[in-house]
């Protein structure tokens, strides 16, 4: 008996669902940062055992859109939610739930499929404030089932792992056995790029760019990958460049070495920057950027 399925990770900005994913499925495919709506698109990892196969599916934050970009990451959550034979709803410790997250709490409670909700960071707070959150979500999803876990340090993740095979239905794999994601190198580049972008920058930069990955030449020993970063404004384009060029080489080396790491080979990396007035509302440029189909 082989089984297979989708296991679909939601919840709001910021409670852990890139790191419980990158956990869960071993690599890091997920960006990870203490700012929220880091993760903009919907990001498959996929586990393979030798009787099941997992494709987990990290999506972004819950929140109420303000601009046509975060319209395009609320249709990647609520297509998870049809597409899902397992929902992950992803809470924490500390979080309090709000109208867009209580929406797609309601609709996940209608939606008939089968739910773990996970409490992660356990280790801010105490047993008594645990048990109160158990009973909580206990009552705001009656058929779900909950699970406790700190998946910053692993605590857990293998109960919850056993739970997810169990639940997992029967059928043939979704993809070859050998398959890690449906994302490119392009994509896991332009990510690991934009990640340092966060890292570095305070205020709107990181909200206002995008990366495209412009030549990615694969040779013997080391990858050769031209990028452009794209600001919404000119003044955004000075401070992302900083005095003499020292800010984008500064994002640029880490991103080279992060690369590196993650490819287990050499990387040449150019960055350029330019300026797209308004891409976050512009159509055309979302489709280009892989929002909008």
């Amino acid at each position: 008996m082989h089984k297979a399925g989708f296991v679909n990770i939601i919840g709001n900005p910021n409670v852990g669902k890139s790191t419980l994913m990158n956990a869960l499925v071993g690599e890091r495919l997920s960006i990870i940062t203490s700012k929220a709506q880091t993760t903009r698109h919907r990001i498959m990892g996929i586990v393979n055992g030798e009787d099941f196969q997992i494709v987990y599916s990290d999506t972004p934050g819950i929140l109420k859109p303000h601009y046509r970009l975060q319209e395009s990451m609320m249709k990647f959550v609520t297509g998870a939610l049809r597409d899902a034979d397992i929902i992950l709803y992803v809470t924490d410790t500390v979080e309090r739930c709000d109208e867009a997250s209580g929406e797609i709490v309601e609709k996940i409670g209608h939606s008939g499929i089968k739910t773990i909700v996970v409490i992660n960071k356990i280790d801010l707070t105490t047993p008594e404030g645990l048990e109160r959150l158990v009973d909580e979500w206990k009552h705001r999803l009656p058929g779900a089932e909950i699970v406790p876990v700190s998946a910053l340090n692993n605590f857990n993740i293998g109960g919850l792992f056993d739970l997810i095979v169990k639940d997992l239905p029967e059928g043939e794999p979704y993809y070859p056995k050998d398959t890690l994601t449906d994302k490119t190198l392009r994509f896991f580049a332009s990510e690991i790029i934009r990640e340092k972008i966060f890292l570095n920058y305070e205020k709107e930069i990181p909200y206002s760019v995008e990366i495209a990955i412009d030549e990615y030449k694969e040779e013997p020993g080391i990858d050769r990958i031209a990028a452009t970063v794209y600001v919404a404004r000119e003044s955004q384009k000075g401070i992302l460049i900083g005095h003499k060029g020292a800010m984008l080489k500064k994002v640029g080396t880490q991103a080279r070495e992060e690369l590196e790491k993650f490819l287990g080979k050499k990387v040449f990396l150019q960055l350029f920057v330019k300026v797209n007035d308004n891409w976050r509302n512009d159509e055309r440029q979302l489709k280009r950027f892989g929002y909008e189909e």
